[in-house]
């Protein structure tokens, strides 16, 4: 169902894609919008490591939320900010893509969890995160995305 990757030699190995999805902060989800149109957001995700899914949190209405409630397939790009080659000007990235399925979370506590989580990834303040917990996590809606295909490559601009 999901396409290989035309120059192999370019692609990541499964490793590598789960090191990105674990240290890269943001990346852009993509929906099935209004009226069949592509809709992308950036995002800042977590990917958690003991189940395998990316979880992101927004809030409880909008156009991505009605999106997901028609049709839950969904696609993630991240990628890396790139290095560029040795006295040259061609910037060499690494992306992943993930394909899957997206699911809406509003239990409480899960909120919570996931909230809390994805602020672990900008700040270890406890006191910052528990106060945006306080006043922000009834006002959350949580998605995780469970992948059925990841896909990575390195790119050099050329």
């Amino acid at each position: 169902m999901f396409r290989e990757l035309a120059r192999k030699q370019k692609q990541l190995s499964d490793e590598m894609c789960r090191e990105l999805l674990k240290n890269e902060r943001r990346g852009v989800l993509s929906v099935i919008g209004d009226g069949g149109y592509p809709y992308g957001m950036p995002l800042n995700h977590w990917f958690c490591e003991s189940d395998g899914k990316l979880y992101f949190h927004g809030g409880m209405s909008g156009h991505r939320v009605d999106a997901i409630r028609r049709c839950n397939q969904v696609s993630y790009c991240v990628y890396d900010s790139g290095t560029r080659e040795e006295n040259g000007w061609a910037l060499v990235f690494r992306s992943v893509i993930v394909f899957g399925r997206a699911e809406l979370i509003d239990d409480p506590e899960r909120v919570i969890e996931i909230s809390r989580q994805l602020s672990y990834q900008f700040t270890k303040d406890e006191a910052y995160i528990e106060n945006e917990i306080r006043c922000f996590a009834q006002k959350t809606l949580c998605l995780a995305l469970t992948p059925e295909h990841i896909c990575g490559k390195r790119v050099v601009e050329k």
